[in-house]
């Protein structure tokens, strides 16, 4: 019998009032018409707490952009899950959050994308920033957990120093500083994206000072980028060993970017029950375990940490989702990664994000699937 996920990973919407030049989403999102309705939703919270699941996390898109998302909480939570809503911040009012609490949110999460104004809304896309800040003074006004995120790349991460003192100010009692992860839009803008060498070993420092100097008021966790690591990351804990992430559609996966894998196809929670998928489906079972496994991984000492690094990677990357992870240094296919630490090593590397092109491309597919509307309730 395989032990019971822990978590559920609500993508309850794609929609966004942003456009992030990182962002990490699939590039094919789910139309509005496609989500799951809240009474859909409902039950896939009972589900999940019958499962022995512990966590629900709200994320997107922009949960926000769901009108009945009071009512998401309050059912996650009346299946004895603890709410963990992830947001840009973005049409969050302080009557909203009031009612949110009410409903059962225990815990927020905003994403910064700089200390500074003006770079932090060109990388969001969006005139954001202000509101994030004002938002983040209401919310600890309010009884509930609060996490800042901040996306580190090469564009910013040179005065990570200032941003860590620029979070600090708003006080959270939770600090994520995650390198930007190559998918989606991210992939796309690597070269701009990469930080040099001599850039990430100044963050860590930095990190660690930071660290040491907020230990008793504000825990920080770094992520670094996969690329400069020796050993590929576990990616969700291990392909369908911890968690299970709901599209907007129903779909059930092992990751958010599961779906480029060819030849898999994913159950539907309007079709099958989560115990079933968990359980039975060929999906979640194809990469659990070492069966799979090439070498060097299937004799690797690692193999039970990493679990053989990302499948998503190693498909973007190779084109074969069986792979190993081309971020492992011991990878047939390392050179990759080799070549892409190069090329944001050397001087000619691209000097900021295309930006127009990934904007407009995001802005076509918005006037199709996307009904948002920042409102201020």
């Amino acid at each position: 019998m395989i032990p019971n996920p822990l978590a559920l990973i609500a993508e309850v919407t794609h929609r966004c009032p942003l456009h992030c030049v990182y962002c990490s989403n699939p590039l094919e999102l789910a139309a509005v018409s496609s989500e799951l309705s809240t009474a859909e939703w409902i039950d896939v919270f009972q589900q999940s707490g019958k499962l022995g699941m512990l966590h629900a996390h709200f994320t997107g898109g922009e949960p926000l952009a769901r009108p009945d998302l009071t009512e998401l909480i309050a059912g996650a939570r009346a299946a004895g899950l603890y709410t963990n809503l992830i947001t840009s911040g973005i049409g969050l009012a302080e009557s909203r959050l009031q009612t949110l609490v009410e409903a059962g949110l225990d815990h927020i999460q905003i994403s910064f994308q700089d200390s500074r104004e003006d770079a932090a809304n060109w990388i969001a896309g969006a005139k954001a920033h202000a509101h994030k800040i004002e938002l983040s003074r209401i919310i600890r006004r309010h009884k509930i957990a609060f996490t800042v995120n901040l996306v580190v790349h090469r564009q910013n991460i040179d005065h990570l120093e200032e941003m860590i003192a620029f979070i600090e100010q708003l006080a959270p009692e939770r600090m994520e500083i995650a390198h930007t992860q190559y998918y989606g839009w991210a992939l796309k803008n690597r070269a701009a994206l990469l930080p040099t060498r001599v850039q990430l070993e100044k963050a860590t420092e930095t990190v660690a000072a930071a660290d040491k100097r907020l230990a008793a008021r504000i825990r920080i966790d770094f992520v670094v980028p996969d690329y400069y690591a020796r050993f590929p990351k576990a990616c969700m804990g291990g392909w369908g060993r911890r968690l299970m992430l709901i599209n907007p559609a129903g779909k059930v996966l092992p990751c958010h970017a599961a779906e480029v894998i060819p030849g898999l196809e994913f159950e539907n929670v309007r079709e099958r029950t989560l115990d079933f998928i968990w359980q039975q489906s060929s999906s979640f079972q194809r990469f659990r375990g070492e069966e799979w496994m090439p070498e060097p991984c299937r004799s690797c000492d690692q193999r039970t940490q990493d679990f053989g690094g990302c499948r998503c990677q190693a498909l973007l990357l190779t084109g074969n989702a069986e792979a190993t992870d081309p971020a492992c240094s011991l990878a047939p296919a390392h050179h990759i990664v080799e070549a892409a630490l190069a090329e944001a090593n050397c001087g000619d590397a691209v000097s900021q994000p295309v930006s127009a092109t990934s904007f407009v491309q995001l802005q076509q597919r918005a006037e199709s699937l996307w009904s948002y509307r920042i409102n201020p309730e």
